[in-house]
């Protein structure tokens, strides 16, 4: 007798509870406490009734959190300053600058690095938001699926038994999401630059400041960061997370994290809701893997667009686990008991459909926050994910009728 369908509604209730609340009461959505009693909540029936698998959970867990932590704490001491013309092919460039860092340093790393710049950059401009809205999609999201540290559903496969350098083979899909990107944003950019006011176009022609970068020993962490990942097991991995994190405060100069508007919230919640979620869904995977002949997810178009789907609502890194628990349970265990082309549209889906919605990847809401704080007008949530749809969804089927037909 397998596994009651019944263990699967705690996961259920707290990936709804991630997607809803905040719309519905975002005042206590954004206090840790509440997210630490809806977290608890979820996780309580599997503490109390199926015991047995969460020390193996809670090693993942830390895992996974002491990287994205690390990541996030290195990455926001480094601080860019300096102005220069914001003329298209200026800011094309700096989002493939993302688009490349994502993947190395991560696509948190990335966003809270970069998107310094290009806020400064574009300071004397006031058709700001489609560059952040773009920024989203390719540093925050696209950018990051060619290693385990770009993004956190591919660090999960990792900690499940992908390959390292496995996903170095998703660079076809990468480079073509990334340049159709990229090419729909300098025309984009094109147009709202001539939108500009003269005044506008006048400061940003004549406001020139050299870039600088300051808090430099962070880069130096941050190769630690990755170094640790592709080299050590845990915990040996784990200590120099926590040992890069830590040092980054005495090197990193006094102040500068207020500068460029560090705060623990965002980790926190991430820490929080995913302790929630590293619980809960772990009888809800051992569901899938029994009942995955009985689903209908056969072919890797099927993967893709579901596990897609599932990240833009939700949240990308709990979905990625569910489905590769469902290819696990199909056969031919080409790469970690799964399917090779099946893993290879789960990994695309779960990456690149995250940036539909500001809940579908951790990045997205922080780069909207920090976007936000600077004066720029984002769109609402709804608004956000309309704008995405139209640029993603022609992309999405391109991609399908490319690499994921079969």
């Amino acid at each position: 007798m397998g596994t009651p369908v019944l263990w699967l509604l705690p996961f259920v209730a707290l990936l709804l509870s991630i997607a809803i609340l905040p719309l519905v009461v975002p005042g206590r959505w954004s206090r840790p406490g509440f997210q630490a009693i809806v977290a608890g909540l979820a996780a309580l029936p599997v503490v109390v009734g199926r015991p047995e698998n969460l020390g193996r959970v809670a090693h993942d867990y830390v895992a996974f959190v002491m990287l994205l932590g690390s990541l996030y704490v290195v990455a926001s001491g480094i601080r860019v300053t300096g102005d220069i013309p914001a003329h298209p092919a200026t800011n094309t460039g700096l989002l493939l600058l993302g688009g490349l860092l994502a993947s190395i340093i991560g696509t948190i790393g990335a966003s809270v690095f970069l998107i310094q710049i290009v806020l400064e950059v574009n300071s004397e401009r006031k058709n700001v938001s489609h560059t952040v809205l773009f920024f989203i999609l390719v540093v925050s999201n696209v950018g990051g699926c060619l290693t385990p540290l770009g993004n956190p559903p591919l660090f999960l496969g990792y900690l499940a038994g992908v390959p390292l350098f496995w996903t170095l083979r998703l660079v076809e899909e990468w480079a073509l999401a990334i340049g159709l990107l990229l090419g729909v944003y300098y025309l984009i950019e094109r147009r709202e630059h001539a939108r500009e006011s003269p005044v506008a176009l006048l400061a940003d022609e004549t406001t020139r400041r050299p870039i600088r970068v300051t808090g430099r020993w962070n880069f130096l962490l941050l190769a630690g960061v990755v170094a640790a990942t592709a080299l050590l097991d845990s915990p040996f991995r784990e200590a120099v997370y926590l040992a890069c994190a830590a040092a980054s405060f005495p090197l990193t100069p006094r102040g500068q994290r207020e500068k460029v508007g560090f705060s623990w919230h965002p980790i926190l919640e991430v820490a929080i809701l995913f302790a929630g979620i590293f619980v809960a869904m772990e009888p809800a995977l051992v569901v899938l893997r029994e009942r995955a002949p009985t689903l209908g997810l056969t072919r890797p178009w099927h993967f893709f667009w579901a596990a897609g789907s599932l990240s833009a609502l939700l949240d990308n890194a709990p979905t990625y686990a569910a489905f590769f628990a469902v290819a696990r349970g199909l056969g031919r265990p080409e790469v970690a008991g799964v399917p090779a082309k099946i893993l290879e549209a789960i990994s695309v889906g779960a990456v690149f459909f995250g940036g539909l919605t500001y809940i579908g990847n951790a990045p997205n809401f922080l780069v909207r926050s920090i976007a936000v704080s600077r004066g720029v007008a984002m769109p609402s949530f709804f608004g956000y994910a309309a704008r995405a749809a139209a640029v993603l969804l022609p992309l999405f089927l391109l991609l399908t009728l490319i690499f994921f037909r079969g």
